[in-house]
């Protein structure tokens, strides 16, 4: 997708997913999209500058057959629509862009996506109705990326998110350390420039102190990946113990339906379940798997076996373990393995069946040494008792105890941007202790400030946002 085709390609699109639905969008949008829909549609008023037009969708054949024989106001007519012109620049892609509103019948919206390219106009690439928006400066890059994370939100949470970051929460945050950079880069190079005009070079205290206030601001944007990656893109639980201890009964609690099977025979569950839930906001990808049985492999059926085969994969590949066991029974070896196997890693352990335990009996309390430091809580699946305290462990676990703020970097490439801002400054800060020139400095004070522009786009090349925007849908 060329740049340079925005300036003159008129571009359409099916706007709303495949299939039938109440209402289907065709959109078009560049310096031809008006007389193409007028073409498309019989209007039933001029179309004015976002006002919504009742008109007449049009078969054109039949229409030209029914026009040679009489003036009939209806020939042709196959669909009402409302269209809407945003005429340039007042619109989203800075250009004309007319959206005609049809119901929402495929060969409806097809017919006139197939007429609006035999007049002239172009099939849209992914994205391309925001990358234009992006180049004629109606969004900077973070905006963009927010559209496509709107779209693609299945929380709440993500959503309000998504909406923050297209306000350009991440944008005015990055702003301010921007702003001090690009003041340090000018009194340097004034120094430099003006020396022989009594310019005084600036002392190396000064550039340290404003190199030191630069760096916390930044410093703290690159911490909020932690949490924003986690809202953006959610995480992966395993849920993991001996048969019979709960663990699908577990799963479908905090499913809250039954998903899983549950019986009261070990080795119900063979295979892996899963099951996407949101904890405060956060898309949590739940994974029931099988019991790991101690005792010889051979003994099992292989089915089980695969089934424990997989259960080993998904605790590998887990952000997160919860690690069920059956307060009514000793530890054993299996379960010493299972801690083993999560040492260092984000784990939960869940005593079920606490319903059952009475007096003296096992207690989270008393398995501090065997857990190694592992939070524990005690769950009763049939009850209900400890679910509340279950999630919110879970959630605390998930988000490393980071709290929400606006702004946050949400995806890689964002992150990279801020991360390699702060090594530059890291870099300008050695040299600058080490009474390196200042022509010197500026190499690591513009290399913060060209990945400080990465971030929002204003240096980004063309094959990294043709990659961005590739990731769009059609029509957006």
């Amino acid at each position: 997708m060329a740049a340079s085709d925005t300036a003159t390609d008129t571009i359409a699109a099916i706007s709303t997913p495949p299939g039938r639905g109440g209402i289907g969008i065709v959109r078009l949008s560049g310096p031809q999209a008006a007389s193409i829909a007028s073409q498309l549609v019989r209007a039933h008023q001029p179309l004015e500058h976002a006002h919504a037009r009742l008109a007449d969708v049009i078969d054109t054949q039949e229409a030209a057959g029914a026009m040679q024989e009489a003036a009939d106001a209806e020939a042709g007519q196959i669909d009402e629509a409302l269209v809407t012109l945003f005429g340039a620049p007042n619109s989203y892609t800075s250009e004309d862009l007319v959206e005609i509103a049809a119901h929402g019948s495929p060969v409806v919206l097809e017919l006139l996506l197939r007429r609006a390219l035999e007049l002239g106009a172009r099939l849209a690439e992914p994205g391309e109705f925001t990358q234009r928006a992006f180049l004629a400066g109606r969004l900077d890059l973070t905006q963009a990326e927010a559209v496509r994370d709107l779209i693609d939100a299945q929380t709440l949470t993500q959503a309000r998110q998504a909406a923050s970051q297209m306000g350009g929460a991440l944008s005015r945050r990055a702003a301010p350390a921007k702003q001090s950079l690009v003041e340090l880069i000018a009194l340097l190079e004034a120094g430099i420039d003006f020396a022989e005009d009594d310019i005084d070079v600036t002392p190396q205290a000064e550039i340290a102190r404003r190199i030191d206030e630069i760096t916390p601001t930044l410093a703290a944007l690159e911490a909020s990946f932690a949490r924003g990656r986690i809202v953006h893109d959610g995480l992966t639980l395993a849920i993991v113990g001996r048969p019979n201890v709960g663990k699908s009964s577990l799963f479908n609690r905090l499913v809250e339906r039954d998903r899983a099977i549950v019986t009261a025979s070990p080795g119900t569950t063979r295979d892996l379940v899963t099951e996407r839930i949101s904890l405060g906001g956060i898309p949590i990808e739940l994974v029931d798997t099988a019991g790991f049985r101690e005792g010889a492999r051979e003994l099992l059926e292989e089915a089980e076996q695969l089934g424990i085969r997989r259960s080993h994969e998904a605790l590998a590949d887990a952000a997160l373990v919860l690690i069920v066991l059956d307060a009514t029974q000793p530890l054993n070896d299996e379960d010493q393995r299972l801690f083993a196997a999560v040492e260092g890693r984000p784990a939960i352990v869940a005593l079920n069946k606490s319903d059952l335990v009475n007096g003296d009996a096992v207690s989270a309390g008393t398995l501090n040494s065997a857990l190694s430091g592992l939070p524990a809580l005690s769950t009763s699946a049939l009850t209900g008792e400890g679910l509340v305290a279950l999630r919110e462990q879970i959630l605390t676990l998930a988000t490393g105890g980071a709290a929400a703020e606006p702004g946050m970097l949400t995806n890689l490439r964002q992150h990279q941007a801020v991360a390699t801002a702060l090594a530059a400054l890291v870099d300008a800060a050695k040299a600058n202790a080490g009474s390196i020139p200042h022509e010197m400095i500026l190499l690591d004070l513009y290399r913060a400030l060209w990945a400080l522009d990465s971030l929002t786009g204003q240096t980004t090349s063309d094959d990294i946002l043709n990659l961005i925007f590739s990731t769009f849908c059609i029509g957006k």
